[in-house]
């Protein structure tokens, strides 16, 4: 896969918690270039990431992960 084949963009939001920002929510939307044959693969790929991912594993008790996926 090259690097024009795929855009990634994560967005995060912040609460203020008794005077202290804390990272609540986080977003990855993912936009990958995939030929039709592979969208499947993509697909699957996408539904075990976030449980494979070592931030996600690290992170995910204390604040909400998602992830979206657009196959372009």
């Amino acid at each position: 896969m090259k690097a024009e084949d795929y855009e990634v963009e994560a967005t995060g939001e912040v609460e203020l918690e008794e005077k202290v920002l804390v990272l609540k929510r986080i977003e990855v939307r993912y936009r990958l270039k995939v030929p039709e044959d592979k969208r499947d693969v993509a697909e699957r790929v996408h539904d075990v990431h976030q449980r494979s991912c070592p931030v996600a594993r690290s992170i995910g008790d204390a604040v909400d992960i998602t992830t979206r996926l657009e196959l372009v």
